[in-house]
């Protein structure tokens, strides 16, 4: 059995240990043949419960895994311990959580999961990606939501939005592979200097050995993500399912069921099929710029 604890890396977020303790406790849950109804029980709950606790999507209380690691016959000390231990380290949290007050709950999940991914997947269609956004274009896309907010409280959604960015940077990064639509690039968000400024991060981003950026023609005409915008997010545990990540504008919705991966899957791989090559897109990027110099 795997063991992971918050120790191993700025990776393992509490998010995704939630996720890993809960897949270890499935496990041993049906190892053991016992059900998601006797399980409950076992700690004063329901059937329900137990499903959100194996598909981390629920804080651990230490005495409810202890008392399933009874049930499911893990008595060795050391096994306990470690299962134990990621339960608490599952209850920390995240960098994200001093954003609480401009941050809703449905994008906390999201920024776990993004700070636990290998690789992120991703499908824009009307902005640049966020992980890939400067500062000033950044603050244009936040006031374009949020126009009737204070200067404080645009200055941490976009404080939030750059810190997202450290994910890129840190050791043993995770690699993004963006491809987005050509109308994500023409159109001026906050101006044409602060387009300009934003195709340059882009064009530096390409030089990023985990970065990949793929440009959607207009040329191409309709393509596979007809729907919109996307995200795929792959981890480094063989235990994690991918999953999908679609914004909506008050919430999210998240699906790891087989046949949603697969149809996502497909779709992505026929948007990177339709797009330019990688080794265009500083092309299109130079290009992009020298028209607005031109204006």
């Amino acid at each position: 059995m795997t063991m992971v604890s918050a120790e191993e890396g700025p990776a393992a977020g509490p998010t995704v240990l939630r996720m890993l303790l809960g897949a270890q406790l499935r496990r041993l849950r049906e190892s053991r043949g016992v059900t998601r109804e006797n399980a409950g029980w076992e700690i004063r709950s329901s059937e329900s419960k137990i499903s959100r606790m194996e598909l981390g999507r629920v804080g651990f209380k230490e005495r409810d895994v202890a008392d399933l690691l009874t049930l499911y016959g893990v008595t060795a000390d050391q096994e306990r311990a470690a299962l134990l231990k990621l339960a608490r380290d599952a209850n920390n949290p995240g960098w994200w959580h001093r954003y609480g007050d401009v941050l809703p709950p449905w994008f906390q999940s999201y920024l776990g999961l993004e700070a636990a991914a290998a690789l992120i997947r991703s499908y824009e269609v009307q902005f640049v990606p966020g992980l890939l956004q400067t500062r000033e274009y950044a603050r244009a896309v936040v006031l374009l939501g949020h126009g009737r907010a204070g200067p404080g409280e645009v200055d941490r959604r976009v404080d939030l939005r750059m810190r997202r960015q450290e994910v890129l940077r840190r050791p043993n990064p995770p690699r993004l592979w963006a491809v987005v639509d050509e109308a994500a690039l023409r159109r001026p968000i906050g101006g044409p200097q602060v387009m300009r400024g934003q195709l340059e991060a882009l064009l530096e981003a390409t030089r990023t050995p985990n970065v990949r950026v793929q440009v959607i023609p207009f040329a191409a005409g309709g393509h596979a993500a007809a729907g919109g915008a996307f995200t795929i997010l792959r981890f480094g545990d063989q235990d994690l399912p991918d999953i999908v990540y679609i914004e909506q504008l008050t919430s999210a919705i998240y699906l790891d069921k087989r046949e949603d991966l697969d149809y996502y899957a497909v779709a992505m791989e026929r948007l990177c099929v339709e797009a330019e090559p990688p080794e265009r897109t500083p092309e299109i990027l130079k290009r992009m710029i020298a028209e607005l110099d031109s204006r």
